[in-house]
């Protein structure tokens, strides 16, 4: 069962956040190739976009290979938003998500992201302007509020909605909470209550059990993963397979999870550059090598040796020669203990 937004229907109701410096083409492409519902660009600053900065347009990219493509845009000004949806058009939104909910403080100190939950004539202002000068649908992503004393989230959605944004995301977190304590799935439903709107529900999800319970206490329509896939873009489309079978995808063999880092890997190398795609792709093997360590496929030691190793190299072919005799050395641990 997927979720209507605008004219598109998605293909399940677990999506991928948009993360900063995570979610860039190569890892989108594999989040979708492997069940996604719906997957999100990194954060894009509309007159950074439009004076072709050329990080932004890097962040841009995707169209053809993900569909829908979905571009989240963030900004302080109409005019700059407005020009910078008519241009993500046509490098080829078929949707267009508008961030309010960034906490980092060189977002918000610009008085962008969620610092736009302070001042909601404002921000209705900048969607309204993204609205005018868009054909496709436009989205909305917020957190509960700036801080406890000011937990808006259900009146900018409700606003939201009226002005024609076609589906409300919310963190269930206030901005000054940044990613600290857990988030309140519960809170979340004063927004699904406040509007008719697809609601996704989103912060801290990372397991099946996670999932269904995030949609109970939120009674939202659809849940978003971020940091739960970090280092597994496969994540977002098994959790949906987990809650609704035959949506997704089964979790894939160790061997082939290995294969999937390599593959991830040889685009982010194609994507960026040698030098910049090995710096890039540290995080990423990184958190693939905690997560098999974790499920025992590697020791301690070995994890650390690994990440010591794989991590300082510079060259993009010796990296990629130690990922194809880990993925030997991890397909030899998943057989031992299968048969213990």
């Amino acid at each position: 069962m997927g979720i209507a937004i605008g004219t598109h229907e998605t293909r399940n109701r677990v999506f991928l956040a948009p993360m900063s410096g995570v979610t860039d083409e190569p890892f989108r492409v594999l989040a979708h190739k492997f069940g996604a519902g719906l997957v999100v660009s990194e954060m894009v600053a509309s007159n950074a976009l439009v004076e072709a900065r050329p990080d932004m347009i890097q962040r841009a990219t995707g169209a053809g290979s993900i569909s829908p493509f979905v571009l989240q845009l963030a900004g302080r000004e109409p005019e700059w938003m407005a020009r910078g949806a008519e241009l993500a058009q046509q490098i080829g939104a078929d949707i267009i998500d508008i961030n309010m909910g960034c906490p980092a403080r060189e977002v918000a100190g610009k008085l962008s992201g969620s610092a736009l939950m302070r001042d909601l004539d404002h921000a209705c202002g900048l969607i309204e302007a993204t609205l005018r000068a868009s054909s496709v649908p436009v989205t909305l992503k917020m957190r509960l509020g700036w801080d406890l004393d000011c937990m808006n989230a259900p009146e900018l959605a409700s606003r939201a909605e009226q002005l024609g944004i076609s589906m409300i995301t919310v963190h269930g977190r206030t901005r000054n909470q940044f990613y600290k304590g857990k988030a309140d799935w519960a809170a979340i439903r004063l927004v699904t209550q406040a509007v008719s709107i697809p609601v996704i529900a989103n912060g801290d999800g990372a397991s099946i059990e996670d999932v269904r319970t995030m949609l109970e206490a939120s009674g939202a329509d659809g849940v978003m993963i971020g940091r739960g896939a970090y280092g597994r873009p496969w994540w977002p489309g098994v959790l949906a397979n987990q809650l609704e079978p035959g949506s997704g995808v089964l979790e894939p063999a160790i061997e082939q999870q290995a294969t999937i880092i390599i593959d991830h890997y040889d685009r982010i190398i194609a994507h960026y550059g040698e030098s910049k795609g090995v710096r890039n792709a540290r995080k990423h093997i990184g958190w693939a090598l905690g997560r098999w360590r974790d499920k025992q496929l590697l020791d301690h030691n070995e994890a650390a040796n690994w990440r010591a190793g794989l991590l300082k190299l510079d060259k993009a072919c010796d990296v990629k020669s130690g990922l194809d005799e880990l993925r030997n050395q991890l397909t030899l641990a998943a057989q031992r203990l299968a048969a213990a």
